[in-house]
């Protein structure tokens, strides 16, 4: 059953109440709808929500379906600013537009061509797909982890994705921002990339949460001469590894 805008509204605000705010339902009046209006009447029927006392939950039914709904909405501002380079006033406006016209299978496509991103750009996490789970790979991707890249590709950091305060201003303190320029060097057997004048080598987990938009190759020898052109006269490594136990 196909739900119209306002009923996928619903749907989306009850997952983040409940999915992501702990609340076990919502008062209806919060929703700024009444019991007799027709999108309740739609969702009801679809077996979507229930509604008691004056309290709107989702059902079993409608819980993947709000977070598909959400999942497209996250992916939504992604691509508005990974690769359309929206500004944050207009993100969330035409974000809520273009979510209803991702139909399913489409957000699949959009989630593998930006590298199946974990977060929005607020942070907040997006709802994996199938896409995710299968790891598909045949499209050409914008936007990539820094893992997944082969050696030689380069392009600009789109955004860190670093649950772990430390680990996100240990990056940021070394100049891994977003928008900072960045070519991968080698991926085995630790990944070494170069960020501006400096190379930091480091192991999986940190590559994979630097995501980077990808750039197109230079035309053979441009590159080599630019590099030749620009290479500094020294360089640094930095390598992140685990502490040991009894490590300070």
């Amino acid at each position: 059953m196909e739900l119209d805008e306002k009923a996928e509204e619903i749907l989306e605000t009850l997952w983040i109440r409940t999915e992501e705010e702990g609340a076990e339902t919502i008062p209806l009046d919060e929703l700024e709808v009444g019991l007799k209006d027709a999108v309740v009447g739609q969702l009801l029927l679809a077996g979507n929500i229930t509604v008691s006392k004056g309290e709107v939950g989702l059902t079993a039914r409608g819980l993947p379906r709000a977070a598909n709904v959400v999942r497209r909405h996250r992916l939504a501002e992604r691509l508005l600013t990974d690769v359309l380079a929206t500004s944050e006033t207009l993100l969330n406006e035409r974000a809520c537009k273009f979510e209803h016209l991702l139909d399913r299978g489409l957000d699949d496509s959009i989630c593998s061509l930006l590298g199946h991103p974990k977060v929005c750009p607020h942070g907040k996490p997006i709802p994996p797909g199938r896409c995710c789970h299968e790891d598909r790979r045949e499209l050409q991707k914008v936007v990539s982890p820094l893992s997944r890249m082969a050696s030689g590709e380069s392009g600009k950091i789109a955004y860190i994705y670093a649950p772990q305060a430390a680990k996100l201003q240990k990056l940021v303190s070394m100049g891994i921002l977003p928008g900072a320029p960045v070519s991968l060097i080698q991926g085995f057997p630790s990944y070494v990339f170069q960020v501006r004048q400096t190379q930091f080598a480091v192991d999986k987990e940190i590559a994979d949460a630097i995501y980077v938009r990808l750039v197109e190759a230079e035309p053979p020898g441009e590159g080599e001469q630019k590099e030749e052109q620009q290479r500094p006269p020294f360089r640094h490594r930095f390598r992140f590894r685990k502490r040991r136990r009894g490590e300070v």
